[in-house]
């Protein structure tokens, strides 16, 4: 004769629910309301929050940013085809309120970049894997070079002084810090 196990206690089953409810809504909620921010790879067919460019296609630096309580309407963080762009998104969601967790553009001293001509412009590679992404904060930036990302002139980013020192010697341009990328100078970028 075998014998049947007794089937699980009402306790039981809550107590499994509940916990499994709560992983999955920690799972859910990780991108906005979780504690670790991470950058996320940003390969497929993910499209810019700006222009709609598949970001995959086209060359230059990347950004993403994430929000506490408000973003855009897919998981993750907000991303971006360009570094103005992505800085432009954020300067607008911080006049709307928003309130960004955390950002993070490619990082160019982090990648084995190339610079290559196309169509009588020079272009920077495109680095989509989380680990080339750095926090926007602890980066200098490259502006006013010869070299152009995907929307055309761009901020580019480095995580060392002297590289931004060394590819502006190169290329032409200024090293400006985090806190000089304003408004103003978004502005006069995307235009």
């Amino acid at each position: 004769m075998t014998k049947l196990r007794p089937a699980a206690s009402r306790r039981a089953v809550l107590v499994g629910a509940g916990t499994t409810g709560a992983a999955l809504l920690a799972g859910c909620l990780g991108s906005r309301n979780g504690k670790s921010v991470e950058p996320i790879a940003l390969t497929g067919t993910k499209q810019c929050e700006t222009c709609g460019m598949v970001l995959e296609q086209h060359p230059g630096p990347k950004a993403q940013f994430f929000y506490r309580d408000e973003g855009p309407e897919h998981d993750g963080p907000a991303w971006f085809c360009s570094a103005w762009e992505g800085f432009q998104y954020d300067m607008r969601a911080s006049d709307r309120d928003w309130t960004r967790r955390k950002g993070f553009i490619t990082d160019y001293s982090a990648v084995d970049y190339e610079v290559f001509s196309d169509g009588g412009d020079q272009f920077i590679s495109s680095h989509l894997q989380e680990e080339a992404f750095s926090p926007v904060n602890e980066l200098v930036y490259v502006v006013g070079s010869d070299v152009v990302g995907a929307m055309g002139d761009d901020l580019l980013p480095f995580g060392e002084r002297a590289d931004a020192d060394a590819f502006a010697d190169e290329y032409g341009g200024d090293v400006i810090d985090y806190n000089a990328v304003t408004p103003r100078l978004i502005g006069q970028i995307g235009r």
